[in-house]
């Protein structure tokens, strides 16, 4: 009996062991919900060169969360879809830009539409449109799906799209929280509308807008958010270093660029 205890003794001590090891191999890179499918793309990546690390891209927490995360000392690295305030580059973070993501429009298939001009997708969203059918689409009520007044995607639209600097955004509309709510708010609703930073995965499900003939990875689409790593170079760990120095180079920028992203090293 007591040569019984021991052995579950010990194999319940080893298997703790085994477990804190593994985790203390963990990279977690918290934030933003914009271009997590690439990023956890990347890290795959780095973890198979690197298996010493496992890089964690966690759900979406916000910019803000991430920020937050890392100046509290509770992770080492954040990631985030805007520029660092002056009050937090006061506090001593640091930001490292990784790679551009174009502003996409997606629509539900049952849509029936491809493109729309500037003048129609602004229209759409201020309400004046209501269905599909008036802008050479199915005879369908317009679902629109938008995000919070400072999310990083509605940010730079309003900077850089045609139309969008003064939008007032129809009140009949569903406010998505994050980035992956509001895709898969559109992948449900018939009808829906939504927007985000383009990846190639959103081409599966859903219908990728050209706005006045220019696609998200047309060089000369006018909008896009840029992704960066966030970190106090107090508490960045070697890993966390190699990690981002691997992001920008030769391999992690061909992985972004065959799933839509544009690293900013080009």
């Amino acid at each position: 009996m007591m040569l019984a205890l021991r052995t579950v003794s010990t194999a319940w001590v080893i298997a703790l062991y085994l477990s804190a090891s593994a985790q203390a191999g963990d990279l977690a890179v918290v934030g933003t919900g914009d271009g997590i499918d690439l990023l956890r793309a990347v890290g795959a990546a780095y973890t198979a060169e690197h298996p010493e690390t496992n890089v964690i891209v966690p759900p979406s927490v916000g910019s803000g969360g991430g920020i937050a995360a890392v100046n509290s000392d509770k992770q080492v690295l954040a990631r985030v879809a805007r520029p660092l305030s002056d009050s937090e580059k006061d506090a001593g973070l640091v930001a490292t830009p990784i790679f551009r993501l174009p502003s996409a429009f997606f629509v539900h298939p049952s849509s029936g539409v491809t493109k729309l001009t500037y003048q129609q997708l602004a229209d759409v969203y201020a309400g004046k449109v209501m269905n599909w059918k008036d802008v050479g689409g199915a005879d369908l009520r317009i679902r629109i799906v938008r995000r919070e007044d400072q999310d990083s995607t509605l940010l730079v639209l309003r900077q850089s799209m045609p139309g969008w600097k003064d939008l007032v955004i129809t009140e009949k509309s569903k406010t998505a929280v994050t980035t992956q709510e509001c895709s898969n708010t559109v992948k449900e609703v018939e009808g829906a509308i939504g927007f985000g930073p383009f990846t190639r995965a959103l081409e599966a499900d859903l219908v990728v807008l050209k706005i006045d003939g220019r696609y998200p990875t047309d060089r000369d689409y006018p909008s896009a958010v840029t992704l960066a790593f966030v970190h106090k170079p107090a508490s960045l760990t070697a890993e966390a270093k190699s990690f981002i120095g691997y992001a920008n180079a030769e391999k992690a920028r061909i992985v972004l660029t065959r799933m839509g992203g544009v690293p900013v090293s080009e």
